[in-house]
């Protein structure tokens, strides 16, 4: 959102053997943080609702914003990632265990209820490439970033879901969004 809106910041990021100790003086114990004017705002879905607010990225209306509301992490999104977790672990070299068990028994099944969903979402807002409205919203952000990671990580994982790849695409062609993705720091998750 900030690239988008063209706000200028600082990316700050912190060395993994520098973590532990960096991670004493968080509020949660926890990355990432926005930092405002001194103040820390903790929780990236905190701060991804607090700058969708400021910088005009939760809809056009108190209806749309609802809905962005409605899908955000608290309602599905968090729910897919806890379901996602023990899968996305060991895809992203943080844990073990048989991948491709794991996909089949962890990861299919959790990304078909939550594809599944936003495909829908998609196809009913009259399949213009947004979860919400005619214009970009955070979550639009969110589920193209994660689409785009899951594309880089477990190719082909997606195929069944076009709407969900249309998003992806039109989100990571946005020329502000496109010019972030080619001189962010590469990670894999």
């Amino acid at each position: 959102m900030l690239h988008v809106s063209g706000t200028h910041f600082e990316d700050e990021r912190i060395p993994l053997e520098k973590w532990e100790e960096y991670r004493k003086t968080t509020p949660f114990g926890y990355l990432p943080l926005l930092t405002i004017d001194g103040k820390v705002f903790p929780q990236s879905f905190a701060m991804a609702r607090y700058l969708a607010k400021k910088l005009g990225f939760d809809g056009k209306t108190a209806f749309e914003s609802a809905w962005v509301d409605a899908i955000e992490p608290i309602h599905i999104v968090e729910d897919y990632i806890v379901e996602m977790k023990p899968f996305l672990l060991v895809v992203y070299g943080f844990g073990q265990g048989d991948k491709q068990k794991l996909q089949k028994e962890v990861g299919e099944p959790a990304r078909d209820k939550f594809y599944g969903i936003l495909e829908t979402i998609i196809q009913n807002n009259d399949n213009n490439c947004h979860l919400v409205g005619d214009s970009l919203t955070w979550v639009d952000l969110l589920i193209a970033d994660h689409a785009n990671i899951i594309k880089y990580n477990l190719p082909g994982f997606l195929d069944a879901y076009p709407n969900v790849q249309k998003l992806e695409k039109m989100t990571c062609e946005i020329p502000k969004v496109k010019k972030w993705m080619e001189k962010r720091p590469q990670t894999n998750c």
